[in-house]
């Protein structure tokens, strides 16, 4: 017996082969064993006989072994008969584990004139050409799961050399067989990463459309409308990773209510999938949203509250029972007037609920805060006192000066200027600079009561160019009561204060401008007491709107808010009710009444986001979510 290489047992236990003495080879019934050789069968009768059994094992290899031959791939053949010669037997040869190929060889059977029977390959150390049909051998050890992976990767497996006798070769290549199975187990891991990688990739069968570049694909489902691109996106993963790209939302998102895209195509939400959002406003198209409260606020519960650990001692007057709330929107953060202060709340993730502890407050005035803007990381606030503040957001500094006689009911800035409106029939131009704060620039007479104001969105624009080309391209609207005999929409130069054109023709008298906003440096939007929601384009016509929409209950509009596209959201004075508008449409698309009580408040101010709808009343801040109704 040979002893086995150090570390052999191991591997072959792993393996689960048997490590063992040589079987013992079976006798036939008239001839006597033969010592095995070099892989052969047992002699029989003589050398003869291993002569011509080699002879024909040499002639089945030429053949291939398909099994069509005298000696078949499974069995050996049977001998010739009358003189006892042994039969032939087909060897198979081990390629990859060739003991193990070899142990699995099939058994001789006995002649039929006589001859010893040898169990083929429990004898068979392997042949000098036993490499020839390894692959085979290979396939039928590891199975064909293996085989596949080995042809996929154009590797072979281990070949065993020349079988040395019947000692430390075979051991040698059940070691071999052994590292060979290890590499294998490495392989399938790898395997099954490389699987995960392919599943979104592109099929490789299917119809002849998927296999087209992506560029024509793009352009084939760019004509696809939602439904069709949902359908589509359930067929398999590869196209429901393709059906999401942007590209193929995005036109189908500028003809959506509230998408984040504007009139000209400027993406305003590129943090958020335009398939997402696409998704929400269906939503809005429906009316489908979940209404909620963000916060409660009463003048006896402003009574000397401590905040951020500041003893504010806050007094409501008789202004304070009627006061007008106004809001901003940055970032993740909301910035809310109450009385004569202004707090800053940040968002929780949800964006339909706020941090009940404020980020910051900010106080100076001594009435109620009428309107306030952001700009520059400063808020600029107008207050019943007839002054303007100014704060710096991240720091303490306050600086308030008086601006006009009366109460200052609105105020704007852009490009470093500030534009405000009173009561006392007059707007003032203000410098924004730290050393000129102030300093009044222009005062215009207005002959009537300033309720709105909005700053061309041309100075933001060009504020890389002069401060004088600046004042050239700057202008600004003001909209007031109309209890004279000219119109209440006007449009002012911020460089001379001249007056360069009115807008409409047909306002009845009191049909004042309580709202009006740029959409862009030539398109504007404004609404008031006689109930209507007017659409401007000053490059066709300033005598007449291009559009127009009416309040159905005939009630006074107070605040509005636009997505730079379709959606139009107004605010009325009757029982807090909010309306949607597609703009082009006619009709209201939806109506929410925020209150119930016969008393209740208008909408003072709306804001928008993509998923969201923020509305405040004299009391509370409501909330309408679109995005989990």
């Amino acid at each position: 017996m040979v002893s086995p290489p150090p570390g052999a047992a191991a591997v072959a236990a792993r393996v689960g082969l048997r490590v063992g003495p040589a079987p013992r080879p079976l006798m036939g019934s008239q001839g006597r064993s033969g010592p095995p050789g070099n892989g052969g069968p047992g002699e029989g009768e003589g050398g003869e006989a291993r002569k011509l059994q080699e002879g024909r094992v040499a002639r089945g290899k030429r053949r291939k072994g398909k099994g069509k031959g005298k000696a078949s791939a499974g069995q050996g053949g049977r001998g010739s008969g009358a003189e006892g010669k042994p039969g032939p037997q087909t060897v198979k040869e081990a390629a990859g584990p060739g003991a193990e190929a070899g142990a699995r060889a099939g058994p001789r059977e006995e002649a039929e004139g006589g001859g010893s029977v040898e169990e083929g390959a429990r004898g068979i150390k392997g042949d000098k050409g036993s490499a020839g049909t390894g692959k085979e051998a290979q396939g039928k050890e590891y199975g064909k799961k293996e085989e596949w992976r080995v042809r996929a990767r154009r590797r072979e497996g281990v070949r065993p050399g020349r079988a040395q006798g019947r000692g430390g070769q075979a051991w040698a290549d059940i070691a071999g067989t052994g590292a060979a199975m290890a590499a294998a187990a490495g392989e399938e891991e790898e395997e099954e990463e490389e699987a995960a990688r392919e599943s979104a990739a592109r099929p490789a069968a299917g119809p002849a459309l998927w296999r087209l570049p992506e560029e024509l694909l793009l352009l084939i489902c760019s004509y696809l409308d939602m439904r069709a691109l949902g359908r589509l996106a359930q067929v398999c993963r590869w196209l429901r990773r393709f059906t999401s790209c942007d590209l193929l939302w995005r036109r189908i998102a500028r003809a959506s209510l509230n998408s984040g895209f504007t009139r000209l195509g400027t993406d305003l939400m590129t943090s958020v999938p335009v398939k997402e959002r696409v998704k929400v406003s269906q939503n809005w198209r429906l009316g489908r949203c979940r209404e909620g409260i963000l916060l409660k606020w009463r003048c006896r519960n402003l009574k000397k509250k401590k905040i951020l650990k500041k003893k504010i001692k806050l007094t409501c007057n008789s202004t304070t029972q009627s006061q007008m709330p106004w809001m901003q929107l940055e970032d993740d953060s909301l910035y809310i007037s109450q009385a004569n202060f202004i707090l800053a709340y940040q968002f929780r993730p949800d964006g339909a609920s706020l941090n009940r502890r404020p980020l910051g407050v900010f106080a100076g005035h001594d009435e109620d805060v009428c309107h306030f803007v952001l700009a520059n990381s400063h808020i600029v606030s107008a207050g019943g006192d007839g002054k303007i503040g100014i704060h710096k957001i991240h720091s303490t500094f306050t600086v308030k000066y008086s601006a006009h006689e009366q109460e200052v009911n609105c105020v704007d800035c852009k490009g470093g200027i500030i534009v405000s409106g009173s009561r006392d029939r007059t707007a003032k131009v203000w410098p924004l600079a730290s050393g000129r704060l102030g300093q009044c620039l222009h005062t215009i007479q207005t002959e009537d009561r300033v309720w709105s104001i909005a700053i061309s969105p041309l100075l933001s624009i060009h504020r890389t160019f002069s401060s004088w080309t600046r004042e050239r391209l700057g202008s600004f609207v003001t909209g007031t009561a109309c209890c004279g005999h000219f119109s209440p929409l006007r449009i002012w130069d911020l460089n001379s204060g001249q007056l360069m054109t009115h807008l409409g023709s047909d306002f009845p008298p009191g049909a004042g401008v309580l709202d009006v906003m740029y959409e862009s440096p030539f398109t504007l939007l404004s609404c008031g007491y006689d109930t209507y929601v007017r659409y401007w384009d000053l490059r066709t016509s300033v005598r007449k709107c291009v559009m127009e929409w009416e309040e159905p209950h005939d009630s006074t509009l107070y605040c509005l808010q636009t997505d730079g596209n379709h959606l139009l959201a107004t605010g009325s004075s009757y029982y807090g009710v909010v309306r949607l508008w597609d703009r082009r449409q006619r009709a209201c698309l939806h109506a929410f009444p925020l209150t119930s009580t016969p008393l209740s408040s208008p909408v003072y101010c709306l804001r928008l986001t993509t998923k969201h709808l923020y509305a405040a009343l004299s009391y509370n801040l409501h909330v309408l979510d679109f995005q989990n109704p």
